[in-house]
């Protein structure tokens, strides 16, 4: 109900409204913060409201613009008071007791009532549960709090955590090892408990701080992000502080009590023999620098980063304020209307904020995306589609809806200028590369190797008795590389030469004895498997002679090879590859397969540079996924670009369906000395953006349509 115009008194103010010293704006002039108790808010106020509220008490419009004039420097009127009048009235800070007020009152309140299904969304998107007021046990703190302001405190601190981070990197290894050293359900419990040791620390920090510069901390809960439970502590009466200073170590007190804990925890880990003492300390320390350096220090959500930009700005409502001039710079781009910019800011100022609020946009765009994948992914599928869509709809749907509807608002004025005209040739263009079948190439990691390559390996633990291959580059086919001698080979060798001539003979002499005679079969049937037990020996004493498959060279030797020296089973020892010819391995996605046919031309780049391009022919196209990366060189677990992961005998699998393809006919012909990793440009039939995004969709749709 819009206020009506002033006549006679002013109506009171509430009695429990503060007003506080605030830092001044960005022109230099002075604000104030005018305190809500009740609901706990603050509202930035300037110099003539400030001097309004001062003399509310005379309570007659007219003597307050009289005491103002003669008072300060100040030129009011009667419309200035209409408006602060208007602000009190809107914002439930006055007192009243008669029928329009109530009436007021009234219509608020039904503006708040939601329908249920609409409650629900915002109450499973975001709500808050209060679980204690902390005021006296902040105060109980507060002894030993002016050690953790001091700067000698925060040098030390930033030392230790230099040192442990050296000491960290010398034992990456070891570090990355205990993280896949366990799994399962302790693993999560793990996770969770040191997710909510940090997060204790982090809130208490914002606690004890604000305590300090004495401000009330009401409240301590937890709140729930899309269910996720996210602690929080009440510190809104900060900004009833003057100082910068202070506010900025409120803000920053939660990292900085997070990172203590993070570097203690490195220590430990450090220091820790191994145990679930040493995991417990790697859980924490990771966990709490992950979530002070990639979640609280972010400036794109409100947390703590926003907090300390807005306080390092002076920019009170940066988001609100970067959104409006952000909204304001895309509708000048795009259709030239002319419009002010929302406020007046510096050049410098406005192109910031504009850039602010454009990676922000991007940033929640990506974060909300991710959230609505991970809600689908937790819960069942039905619950998972619905909590998605809703993530999706309201976060990412519903502003996007928003804008255009503004748009469309002003349709009338969207008129033929050099914007409108940019606009059209920008989506002429887009439209154009989205369309066009303008992919008429295959981009795919593979490996470079020669044709023919044979790896030599030890059959069973043997010793090396002869190395012929020892002083030896090139190799002939056939030739003896390595002659191992197994002597438990041996000895079973020479048990089973003499089971065989021991049944061979009573098979000889049974026509001759009567005893033999009576054993019948038994006999042939005794030979026969003493034979083919000798013959199986025989041919496995082969095996200990290890021969070149063909002509070539050695490439690889293993380490002290000598004769005397002692080999392990399915060791390898020499590789001999034949440097006449190459082939290339490469791996493409399920969506690729169909645009690939053999004869295709191809061309492989080594990523190093070592080796040179080499122009092939694509030989033959796999129709069966990989069930293994037979090439590990381009896996994600030995540092190459396919997403694999290792199963339990050590191999590598791919994350996704791939295929593999492979490439002959390379020129040059002559193969590297090793085996060289690079990107393949494969012809491929061509395809357009629009239709490869629409196959992509409508596969992943039928994937997952399944219930």
């Amino acid at each position: 109900m819009p206020t009506p115009p002033l006549s006679g008194r002013l109506p009171p103010l509430r009695q429990d409204l503060g007003i506080h010293a605030a830092p001044a704006t960005l022109d230099g002039a002075p604000s104030w913060h005018l305190h809500d108790p009740a609901a706990n808010v603050f509202y930035q106020i300037g110099w003539p409201a400030f001097e309004i509220l001062s003399r509310w008490s005379l309570g007659d419009p007219a003597q307050i613009v009289d005491a103002i004039h003669q008072e300060t420097t100040l030129e009011i009127d009667i419309d200035t008071i209409k408006s602060v009048v208007d602000f009190l009235e809107r914002h439930h800070l006055l007192e009243g007791n008669d029928a329009r007020h109530t009436a007021t009152l009234t219509t608020a309140l039904k503006a708040r009532k939601q329908h249920w299904a609409k409650w629900l969304m915002h109450n499973y998107l975001f709500f808050r549960l209060p679980l204690f007021r902390p005021d006296t046990l902040l105060a109980r703190g507060q002894r030993w709090l002016p050690l953790f302001l001091d700067q000698r405190f925060w040098l030390a601190a930033g030392i230790l955590a230099l040192v442990a981070g050296i000491l960290v990197i010398r034992q990456w290894e070891q570090l990355l090892h205990g993280f896949t050293e366990y799994s399962g359900p302790e693993t999560l419990i793990a996770f969770g408990l040191a997710l909510t040791v940090a997060k204790v620390a982090h809130e208490f920090g914002h606690g004890l701080v604000a305590k300090y510069h004495g401000c009330k901390v009401p409240t301590m809960g937890v709140a729930f992000l899309v269910l996720w439970p996210v602690l929080y502590t009440d510190t809104n009466e900060a900004w009833k502080l003057p100082s910068h200073r202070a506010r900025f170590q409120i803000a920053l007190s939660g990292m900085a009590a997070e990172s203590l804990v993070a570097i203690l925890a490195t220590w430990a880990w450090l220091l820790l023999p191994e145990g679930p003492a040493k995991a417990a300390a790697l859980f924490l320390a990771t966990t709490s620098w992950l979530m002070t350096l990639a979640l609280n220090a972010s400036p794109f959500m409100r947390f703590d980063g926003y907090f300390l930009l807005v306080d390092t700005l002076g920019i009170p409502n940066l988001h609100a304020r970067a959104f409006a001039l952000g909204r304001w710079w895309l509708r000048e781009r795009l259709f030239g209307w002319g419009d002010a910019p929302p406020e007046s800011f510096s050049r410098s100022r406005q192109s910031f904020m504009i850039a602010f609020a454009i990676a922000t946009w991007l940033y929640r765009f990506l974060l909300f995306l991710s959230i609505a994948l991970l809600v689908y992914h937790a819960f069942f599928k039905a619950l998972g589609i619905l909590l998605m869509l809703v993530e999706i709809g309201w976060f990412i749907l519903r502003p996007i809806a928003n804008e255009i509807e503004a748009w469309r608002k002003r349709k009338e004025q969207i008129v033929w200028n050099p914007a409108t005209r940019r606009l059209s040739i920008g989506l002429s263009l887009l439209l154009i590369w989205l369309a066009l079948p303008w992919q008429t190439e295959i981009r795919a990691p593979g490996i470079l190797a020669p044709a023919a390559e044979q790896h030599v390996y030890a059959p069973m633990a043997a010793v090396i008795a002869e190395y012929p291959a020892a002083d030896k580059q090139g190799v002939s086919n056939g030739e003896l590389l390595i002659r191992l001698d197994a002597p438990e080979l041996m000895h079973r060798l020479t048990q089973a030469t003499v089971q065989e001539n021991h049944a061979r003979q009573q098979l000889e002499q049974q026509a001759f004895s009567d005893a033999l005679i009576g054993r019948g079969d038994v006999l042939r049937h005794q030979w026969s498997e003493a034979n083919a037990r000798l013959s199986g020996l025989h041919e496995e004493s082969k095996r200990l002679e290890l021969r070149a498959h063909g002509d070539g060279e050695i490439a690889f030797r293993a380490e002290d090879l000598a004769p005397g020296t002692w080999v392990t089973p399915k060791e390898k020892l020499l590789t001999v590859v034949d440097r006449r010819s190459s082939i290339v391995d490469a791996y493409i996605g399920e969506s690729d397969l169909p645009r690939l046919h053999a004869g295709g031309q191809a061309r492989f780049v080594p990523e190093s540079g070592i080796g040179g391009r080499r122009t092939c022919q694509v030989g033959e196209v796999e129709n069966v996924n990989a069930a293994i990366i037979e090439d590990p060189e381009l896996a994600s677990t030995h540092g190459g670009p396919l997403p694999t992961r290792i199963d339990r005998s050590g191999n590598p699998i791919p994350a996704a369906p791939i295929y593999r393809i492979r490439l002959t006919g390379c020129k040059p012909a002559l193969a590297p000395t090793v085996r060289l990793r690079g990107t393949v440009h494969v012809e491929a039939e061509g395809r357009s953006l629009l239709v490869a995004g629409m196959t992509k969709v409508i596969s992943v749709l039928v994937r997952e349509s399944g219930f």
